[in-house]
């Protein structure tokens, strides 16, 4: 028996979630409810203006709340009064880490299960990435470092194309992006134990910050370097895949990351590399990563592991996030 899946929210990236439920043989996109009712009926299936109109018409096992911050804490205090199996909430979580605790809370208190849509963590390079650093292939790793070149911030007209609120936005290059690698480095890596920021904007027309580096500190002298910057580019043919490279160094190897997808262990003392893992042509979003998180979803409510990026425990990355705005603001060092 499929399960029965409600989407709130027909934006930009709802098509995404779409896509991938429908693709999905376990489950069935059964609604989408959106306060502008044509976007909603665009989907093709079921269409309703609010998420109260559409749990009338319900049940559903799994409520997709793919809506900003603003929209978050009401809807998902109204998700958890229903009979769904799970709630996924996109990132970022809530307005305030203060809001957030609340809505976990309120969840914990309902005994149903919130999860944060953080797909970045399920691409398939930092999922095999994770493999070989379990299998000790690096030997001891010292080093993580990932640089953003999305190349779509430049001039008056940047984000306006995709994603326009980009412009307005207060805080952005962090808030908005670079949550994905706080979260992907603490997959790979462990919990984050310090951070120092600092941050700028680079193009006068949008509201945030737009460029930057953070520097992370992970137990035992390790480190992770956030190296971003919007306005510039990495070489591959689809920026939006990777959105830029990485590398993670240890004592027996490096492991580099290319804008393709594709992974190369280059043993230390070796000038050459071998793929760890070859470029694919993805479905989907981003290595659809959309999809794979999704199906670990499916499989939790199913019984077949648990949860990643339950809410209570997403509250590290939204703690970490503002522990950098300070840093960059403060111009010093922040332990956690």
């Amino acid at each position: 028996m499929s399960l029965r899946v409600l989407c709130v929210g027909a934006g930009y990236f709802a098509r995404f979630h779409y896509e991938a439920w429908t693709r999905h043989p376990g489950t069935i996109l059964a609604a989408v409810a959106d306060p502008d009712l044509d976007r909603a009926r665009a989907s093709g299936r079921p269409a309703f203006a609010s998420l109260a109109a559409a749990l009338e018409a319900g049940p559903y096992d799994i409520i997709d709340l793919i809506v900003p911050p603003a929209a978050q804490a009401d809807l998902v205090r109204e998700a958890l009064a229903s009979d769904a199996q799970a709630i996924l909430c996109q990132k970022p979580f809530a307005r305030s880490l203060e809001e957030a605790e609340d809505l976990c809370a309120a969840a914990e208190s309902s005994d149903m299960p919130l999860i944060i849509h953080e797909n970045f963590r399920f691409q398939p390079w930092y999922r095999k990435a994770k493999e070989l650093l379990a299998a000790q292939a690096l030997g001891n790793v010292h080093q993580l470092s990932f640089r953003l070149r999305t190349g779509d911030g430049q001039g008056p007209d940047a984000y306006m194309d995709r994603q326009p609120y980009f412009q307005t936005m207060p805080r952005l290059l962090v808030h908005e992006t670079a949550v994905h690698w706080v979260d992907t480095f603490r997959y790979l890596m462990g919990p984050i134990t310090g951070v120092y920021a600092d941050l700028r904007q680079m193009n006068p027309a949008i509201a945030g910050e737009d460029a930057g580096h953070i520097l992370f500190d992970f137990e035992g002298g390790r480190r992770a370097l956030f190296d971003g910057n919007r306005h510039l580019d990495h070489a591959t043919t689809n920026p939006r895949l990777t959105f830029g490279d990485a590398l993670i160094e240890g004592t027996e190897a490096t492991l580099s990351l290319a804008g393709d997808g594709s992974l190369t262990l280059r043993a230390f003392g070796e000038t050459e590399g071998k793929v760890a893992y070859p470029p694919q042509v993805w479905p989907g979003f981003a290595g659809d990563c959309v999809y794979a998180l999704q199906s670990h979803i499916v499989a939790a409510i199913l019984g077949h592991g648990d949860f990643e990026n339950e809410a209570r425990d997403y509250l590290a990355v939204r703690r970490i996030e503002a522990a950098i705005y300070q840093s960059a603001e403060e111009g010093r060092h922040i332990t956690l």
